[in-house]
């Protein structure tokens, strides 16, 4: 996608009784129960509100393009899924993004500073400032916080809606230790920088913005607008080896780990004997081979004034 003719332009303010179109993914952790007090917030800071919804959230794209020229900003709520759904949409209208986090990870929420209490987010939305943030891009499919194959796409697979629902963040964790003793590494090559490297590897993960699967940073000094992907790959002979990994992994640290291989570049590619599913902020979206790159300044969102841009 060529953002060239915008990109270097500074973001547009919203004018003062802003047009939003509200979309809410129902079936998120806390989706339905908390529209109402969504729209009730915005409606008292001011938004006019065209309050839209899909039972599949993979159509949020086509509902953005379809209101395009009808409002200034775009509200989603829901969790990183939910924003993905959404990110094609927002890449082809330019529209900014104001985000609720009402999701079960809110990774990206997360990575921008803004804080799961629904008031709160509702206030940056109002009179926060707006801040560009690159994307990436796997086989034509974009993403906000992080890519990956191996572990992750077995916990993806087990992570149903419904056990997301019951036990919240500890789903993650929980599902992580049920799938780190069947892992089983894998050949691959990683092509980056002009340089091929052969890997025997269980994850291979490429990250755009910080925070992924439910807080474990990808590496510690990753920002979302930093223009670079930070791949990393955990190589290691015996399940228990990645038990020592991943305290290290909340605070982006398990780089540093003689089992993991840390990379960064702006364009990378993967291939493996056979075919591997890709995870996308937590839906399988492709398989490789795999070629990713940044996006840089791809979105404009809404984030709290005292987040350094």
């Amino acid at each position: 996608m060529n953002t060239d003719n915008w990109t270097d332009q500074l973001p547009k303010a919203l004018p003062t009784s802003p047009r939003a179109l509200l979309l809410v993914n129902r079936h998120a952790r806390q989706g339905q129960q908390r529209l109402e007090e969504a729209i009730h917030h915005l409606e008292t800071l001011g938004f006019n509100l065209i309050e839209e919804s899909t039972e599949d959230p993979k159509h949020l794209s086509e509902v953005i393009l379809r209101y395009q020229n009808q409002v200034d900003l775009v509200i989603v709520g829901g969790g990183d899924g939910t924003l993905n759904a959404a990110v094609d949409g927002l890449v082809d209208t330019k529209l900014p993004l104001g985000i609720l986090p009402l999701g079960t990870a809110n990774d990206l929420a997360r990575t921008l500073g803004i804080p799961n209490s629904l008031a709160e987010a509702c206030r940056i939305i109002a009179y926060g400032e707006q801040r560009r943030i690159d994307l990436g891009w796997v086989n034509d499919k974009h993403f906000f916080n992080v890519a990956s194959l191996g572990l992750s796409v077995k916990i993806t697979q087990r992570l149903t809606t419904e056990v997301k629902r019951r036990w919240g963040i500890l789903a993650y964790a929980a599902t992580a230790l049920q799938v780190v003793w069947e892992a089983r590494p894998f050949r691959a090559e990683i092509i980056i920088n002009g340089q091929s490297i052969r890997v025997k590897t269980v994850q291979i993960a490429v990250g755009n913005g910080r925070y992924y699967g439910g807080g474990m940073a990808i590496v510690h000094d990753a920002t979302i607008d930093d223009q670079r992907l930070d791949l990393y790959s955990i190589e290691i002979k015996h399940w228990w080896q990645i038990i020592l990994i991943l305290p290290a992994m909340r605070q982006g640290r398990h780089i540093n780990s003689r089992n993991v291989r840390a990379l960064h570049g702006q364009e990378i590619r993967v291939n493996t004997r056979k075919p591997r599913p890709i995870n996308t902020d937590g839906e399988i979206t492709t398989y490789t081979p795999a070629h990713f790159r940044v996006i840089p300044k791809a979105v404009t969102v809404l984030v709290p004034s005292e987040v350094n841009s």
